[in-house]
């Protein structure tokens, strides 16, 4: 299934407004087994913005295809050095009260696994465990010749030695990492080679255009199938990556619950939608449960990159 730039979705059909009724979900818990989905709504109050929220970042900006990647040096460019610049922003990231909340969720063995559509490991930061990262880490760097992995953090020291003193002030920062810059700002920004072979560098993430690996898609789908209940945090479920484990999961007559504050395209199989914001929603939810929240929990920061 390949992601593609989906800049906006319409509802083709009339459903009833979201509730601000959090006992669905507080139930779904209870019983456990539930499989959370997560998507870019989640990470909101920690101050990464969304793609298609009120203010998010499609309104303004169109993500890096594989395509855009990969067909010329120009546009490497232009995308390393508004990630170099927007993965600071990550790295100073910290969980908030959704992602503590799911960490708690998971520890009091409610959980059958999170799956996330982001890629800023927060929900590893807050304690999770097995998350699967649907879409791949920014944390992370991969060669598009000889396959090596490598740390993002190796790779920002070599850029931040290539490129001494870039330091632009970005009008905003986007969910995939990458800051919004000019092409005056860009400039003549220096790009490293895979430090083994000299091939083309690339973070590994899923971008649109590209696949999500079969492999990963189909150890999702296992988690669906070994699940009770399937709990949408933060997705407009746009994009076919995230909807298609919904329509799995309310085909096998497992009970679908999506907190988010605005429809999504999922809607139409849920038990129930609420609209309420999610720190709000899953600290309540965890109130109901008497699982304490707070700061529980590591907390820490996501892994920043050493700074000139």
């Amino acid at each position: 299934m390949r992601m593609r730039p989906t800049l906006s979705w319409t509802p083709a059909e009339d459903l009833p407004p979201g509730t601000t009724d959090l006992q669905p979900v507080a139930d779904a818990l209870g019983a456990g087994g539930v499989l959370v989905l997560s998507g870019a709504g989640i990470s909101t109050e920690s101050g990464i913005p969304d793609y298609r929220g009120e203010g998010g970042s499609l309104s303004r900006h169109t993500p890096m295809t594989y395509q855009d990647f990969t067909a010329g040096a120009p546009a490497r460019r232009r995308y390393w050095a508004r990630s170099h610049l927007g993965w600071r922003t990550f790295g100073r990231a910290r969980p908030n009260a959704g992602h503590r909340a799911v960490a708690a969720f998971g520890r009091r063995g409610l959980l059958a696994g999170v799956i996330t559509q982001n890629v800023d490991g927060l929900h590893q930061a807050a304690g999770s465990e097995d998350v699967v990262e649907l879409h791949g880490s920014l944390d992370r760097v991969v060669c598009l010749s000889c396959g090596a992995f490598s740390p993002r953090r190796e790779l920002a020291r070599r850029l931040e030695e290539a490129n001494p003193g870039f330091d632009p002030v970005a009008a905003g920062i986007n969910p995939d990492g990458d800051a919004d810059l000019t092409d005056e700002q860009v400039g003549d920004f220096r790009v490293v080679p895979c430090a083994i072979c000299g091939g083309i560098l690339k973070p590994d993430v899923v971008f649109f255009g590209e696949n999500v690996p079969p492999r990963r898609v189909e150890h999702c789908r296992a988690l669906v199938r070994e699940a009770t209940s399937l709990l949408v945090l933060g997705s407009s479920l746009t994009v076919m990556s995230g909807l298609r484990f919904v329509r799995q999961a309310a085909e096998a007559d497992k009970p679908v619950l999506i907190v988010n504050r605005d429809p999504t395209r999922g809607d139409r199989h849920a038990l129930a939608r609420v609209s309420v914001p999610l720190g709000a929603a899953l600290t309540g939810v965890a109130d109901r449960l008497g699982i304490p929240v707070g700061d529980d929990g590591p907390g820490r920061p996501v892994a920043a990159p050493p700074t000139s």
